[in-house]
């Protein structure tokens, strides 16, 4: 387990961290120009936007489109060219995540249920409460407390990242998102496309499902079988191999986006909803204050007033005055998970076996998160922290790496952070294009981003050993020098921790307490755990690479050592 460092309180560590980082290695980080700068920026466009829209179009299906996909667009483009070029650790890019996609999902709910517009309670959320809290925690130097967390706290949190991905690709039975749910003839988005067709009696929402799973699937096995050319013997040379396994989400969507078009144009599929032009996504409104929306509900005016505004109206409460002190309940907890999904993905980023020179600053880079969502909250823009997966895409690619894989160097640079999403910028002048993409393919997208980031999770290679034959575990230090019960032990415990999170995020009256859940994992491994297991097993489990090969070392000098000592016996009798 990580030694904390002294504490820094009132904002030593905020300044400290800024001098270390930013105000040290800037120019050189925006000055390391060369051809990967070029490759790796435009592969972290297609790692950006793919799951960019997919996560504008389920907080569209979440919160009635209060925010879609423009807006996702809008935050992940401006929140990253930002973060590039003042955030403390330039490999970690910002982006929708699927924890705090659930929480804006509750605070929606939440402010139906007080009878206060969306966009005015999650501003008061993101601006007089959870900015607070973020800045008090780096100006205090609370960020070094997440370090505490080990890969206990780590994989049960990518793990529910993951299934998050999963389940929203398939068909959650918690939400009605997902492939399997066109099957639902009461989906909203059959009478939606049953207005469209103009003849109700001719569409099926049978054949709308059935395209729609087969082009969510194909389009996710499509992903793997392109990625996959990438070590095989064909095609003309290993650069070619390389550019389809880089483009090959990117080729998939305008292969299954063609094949639906071309291939079924008869059979309606639901698309990706976006405005015609550079505008809010929010349903069109019935009057000037937008809470009530056309035609739904105002169904005697022939057209719409408009759109909402950009900026939250946050004084326009319905004469509900209140919900501004109420904010700060659901504020604290979208804090925690703030806190949570940008630390464990800093700790996972910058651990000591990616080699990293230039610094951590979680103290001056949560302040700047805070202060980015503060103004996403009053545009009515999603929030946005640091998101695992292009965070390793993004590490690997700039890494370069033994024949074992050990991270020998990286090329710390903004560059490539800032080009990626100032491209993500430029694709609002494609809008009208963007509408052409099938939802079933962004789904496709959904599902392959949560199947591939499987096989990094620890957590996960234990529950498989379950079900494999114990003689053809993987071979790692723990199955190396522990009892095969004792690391069955351990995954149960996990597992127990991981359900208890996953049960509080999917049940609607408590889910908006399931960041404090996670943040229970860190005391539960720091003092839990420990009654059951040894250190060294906790340490062969989730402790640091340096701190495991130091312990093996000492473990085979002292068997050496042991064993020599046989022999001298042995030879003196």
């Amino acid at each position: 387990m990580e030694q904390l460092d002294p504490a820094r309180p009132w904002g030593k560590g905020l300044i400290q961290d800024a001098k270390r980082t930013i105000f040290t290695h800037f120019v050189k980080e925006m000055t390391n120009f060369n051809q990967r700068t070029v490759a790796v920026s435009l592969l972290m466009f297609i790692t950006v936007i793919a799951p960019t829209l997919t996560f504008g179009a389920i907080y569209g299906s979440s919160t009635e489109f209060h925010i879609g996909a423009v807006e996702t667009i809008i935050a992940t483009a401006w929140t990253g060219v930002f973060s590039s070029l003042f955030s403390g650790m330039p490999m970690c890019i910002v982006g929708s995540t699927g924890p705090v996609l659930i929480m804006t999902s509750v605070i929606y709910d939440l402010s139906k249920d007080i009878g206060v517009p969306f966009p005015q309670f999650y501003a008061w959320v993101s601006v007089c409460w959870m900015f607070v809290y973020t800045t008090v925690t780096a100006f205090f130097d609370l960020t070094r407390y997440v370090k505490l967390a080990t890969r206990f706290t780590d994989d049960i949190f990518a793990l529910l990242i993951v299934s998050i991905f999963i389940l929203n690709a398939v068909g959650s039975p918690f939400r009605p998102v997902g492939l399997l749910r066109y099957f639902d003839p009461a989906k909203i988005v059959h009478v939606e496309l049953k207005e469209e067709v103009g003849a109700p009696e001719e569409y099926s929402y049978v054949k709308t499902a059935l395209l729609s799973i087969l082009i969510g699937f194909a389009m996710t096995g499509t992903i793997f079988a392109v990625r996959s050319l990438k070590t095989c013997p064909f095609l003309c040379s290993q650069k070619v191999r390389d550019s389809f396994h880089d483009f090959a989400v990117t080729i998939a969507v305008i292969v299954w986006s063609s094949v639906k078009h071309l291939g079924f144009p008869s059979i309606e599929t639901e698309q990706l909803k976006v405005p015609d032009a550079f505008e809010p996504t929010t349903y069109a409104c019935c009057t000037a204050n937008c809470t009530t929306y056309w035609p739904d509900d105002c169904p005697d005016a022939t057209a719409p007033f408009g759109t909402r505004s950009w900026f939250a109206k946050m004084l326009d409460l319905d004469g509900h005055e209140n919900a501004i002190f109420i904010a700060a309940g659901p504020a604290i907890l979208s804090f925690l998970l703030f806190y949570l999904d940008n630390g464990i993905t800093w700790h996972l980023i910058y651990s000591p076996q990616n080699n990293l020179k230039h610094g951590d600053s979680y103290n001056w880079d949560l302040f700047l998160n805070g202060l980015c969502n503060l103004i996403n909250g009053i545009l009515g823009l999603p929030w946005l922290v640091a998101s695992t997966v292009p965070c390793m895409v993004h590490i690997n690619k700039l890494a370069e790496k033994d024949m074992d894989g050990k991270v020998l160097n990286v090329q710390e640079t903004r560059l490539t952070y800032l080009f990626s999403h100032l491209l993500v910028g430029l694709s609002l002048l494609f809008l009208p294009a963007m509408k052409q993409i099938p939802m079933p393919v962004l789904l496709g997208v959904f599902l392959f981003m949560g199947l591939s980031s499987l096989g990094g999770i620890d957590f996960w290679k234990r529950v498989l050993m379950f079900f494999q034959q114990p003689s053809l575990y993987a071979k790692t230090p723990a199955t190396k020098y522990m009892k095969a019960s004792r690391i069955h032990m351990y995954t149960v415990m996990q597992i127990i921790f991981f359900c208890g999170v996953f049960v509080v995020q999917n049940i609607k009256a408590i889910a908006i307490a399931f960041p404090f859940m996670t943040l229970m994992c860190i005391p539960g491994r720091l003092w839990l755990l420990p009654k059951f297991f040894e250190g060294w097993e906790l340490m062969l489990l989730d402790g640091e690479a340096e701190e495991i090969e130091e312990w093996i070392e000492k473990k085979e000098r002292i068997v050496n050592e042991l064993g020599m000592e046989e022999e001298e016996d042995k030879d003196g009798v």
